[in-house]
C-alpha cells in the first residue's frame, strides 16, 4: 500500500490486490459484488456501467446513517480504467478516476485518484477512498 498527495486538493492512492484483475472490475461494476464491500445498499444500487451511463446508491455509514449518492461514468475501459463522476449537493460534481494494472496471476494494481475543490473535500473523499480500497482489497481475494 502506497499513499501519495499530488497537490493541494488532490489525491492518489495505490494498492496491490491479490486477485486477477477481471475480480477487481467485477467487484467495481457489478451490483451484486459492489454491494458486498463498498457499504452501499444492494436495492439501492443502479449501474449502467458505460460511458454516460448513470449510477445511484445509498451508502450505509459505520454509525448506521444512510446517505444516497448519484452520478454518471466518464472513460470506461474494461479491465484497465473506470472514472466515476458522483454529484455534489451545489450541484457540481467530482470525478474518482481509477486505473486497474495487471500484475499477472492473481495481482492487481488499482490508483485512485481525484482532484477536490477544497483541503476539505479532498481530506473527506480521500478518507473514503481508503476506506473503500480497505474493503476492495478484504473482499476481492473471495470472488
Amino acid at each position: 500500500m502506497s499513499e501519495t498527495t499530488t497537490s493541494s486538493y488532490s489525491y492518489t492512492l495505490t494498492r496491490e490486490l491479490d486477485a486477477p484483475v477481471e475480480n477487481v472490475w467485477a467487484a467495481w461494476t457489478q451490483p451484486d459484488h459492489y454491494a458486498q464491500w463498498s457499504g452501499a445498499v444492494r436495492s439501492s444500487l443502479r449501474m449502467d456501467v458505460r460511458p454516460g451511463g448513470a449510477w445511484q446508491a445509498t451508502m450505509s455509514a459505520p454509525d448506521g446513517s444512510e446517505f444516497p449518492l448519484t452520478g454518471s461514468y466518464g472513460e470506461v475501459v474494461e479491465n484497465r480504467r473506470l472514472d466515476v463522476a458522483m454529484d455534489l449537493p451545489d450541484g457540481d460534481s467530482t470525478v474518482m478516476a481509477m486505473e486497474f494494472t495487471d500484475l499477472g496471476g492473481q495481482r492487481t494494481r488499482i490508483t485512485v485518484s481525484q482532484s477536490c475543490a477544497t483541503p476539505e473535500a479532498r481530506d473527506g473523499s480521500e478518507q473514503g477512498s481508503g476506506m473503500l480500497l480497505d474493503g476492495l482489497a478484504a473482499y476481492v481475494p473471495t470472488i
